[in-house]
């Protein structure tokens, strides 16, 4: 006697695995098409993290930074420290001046005990070199100008802790002057009196002061043009502002009628 039909058995987990995949735009239902993909929709989702800039870039640019200020004290201090004195660059405005900073910018903390002012520019100097670490990993793809600006900060930073580690004062050797120096001398001393009498010299500075002064321009540029508008976290791309909300709407038209 014939056995009944038995139900066939369900393929194995693998084969199932193996089965391929149902069309892109294969009904899900009989008279019910599968959606298509809206038009422009990206193929995968972009990882904001992965266009991220690297700490290579940071590291190259803060080290080619770094030998230039190097590089150009070395020579300063062969060049300068004994005559003949080097001519000038451009008229009385810019010439080279060999000079040891033992304070920070304008002469800050300049008459200073050594026990303090040593310290306290190092701890300032691994506050900044930490901060700039952490800030450049956070950056985003639109942030061109904060990605330049990070690295030359940084160089110029660990140039000048080079000269305090090694000398325990900074050197100078770019002199500039110029009348609107002394102008600029001259509100400041009317605003601030007893700072003594108003002069057209610039305080001497150096090529880590340069980078440092440039970079911190690139961070003022991103920063006023960051406010312009919102963008893609993925794409980098400017996003329109948001709408108003109902409490927006509602507070300005009180607004209007006061």
């Amino acid at each position: 006697m014939d056995e009944p039909n038995q139900p066939e058995s369900a393929p194995p987990s693998d084969v199932a695995a193996d089965a391929p995949a149902a069309p892109e735009h294969e009904s899900l239902a009989p008279g019910v098409p599968r959606l298509r993909a809206p038009r422009g929709a990206a193929k995968r989702i972009v990882d904001p993290s992965a266009s991220h800039p690297s700490y290579l870039f940071l590291a190259a640019l803060a080290i080619i930074t770094l030998g230039s200020d190097i590089g150009t004290k070395l020579w300063a201090e062969r060049r300068l420290d004994s005559p003949p004195a080097f001519p000038p660059l451009w008229s009385t405005h810019l010439t080279f001046t060999l000079a040891k900073n033992r304070g920070g910018a304008w002469g800050l903390l300049q008459t200073a005990n050594e026990n303090i002012r040593r310290p306290f520019f190092l701890l300032v100097s691994v506050a900044a070199i930490t901060f700039i670490v952490t800030l450049y990993r956070r950056l985003q793809p639109r942030q061109r100008a904060l990605k330049w600006g990070l690295p030359l900060v940084l160089g110029g930073a660990l140039g000048n802790v080079f000269d305090r580690i090694r000398y325990g004062w900074v050197i100078d050797f770019i002199d500039y002057r110029a009348e609107w120096v002394r102008k600029m001398n001259d509100v400041v001393g009317r605003a601030f009196p007893g700072h003594g009498t108003p002069t057209d010299h610039w305080p001497t500075f150096n090529v880590a002061d340069v980078a440092i002064c440039v970079g911190v321009a690139l961070m003022a540029i991103d920063m006023f043009s960051s406010k312009r508008g919102r963008s893609h976290p993925a794409t980098g791309t400017t996003l329109p502002p948001p709408p108003p909300s109902h409490g927006d709407v509602d507070l300005a038209s009180s607004q209007s009628k006061i």
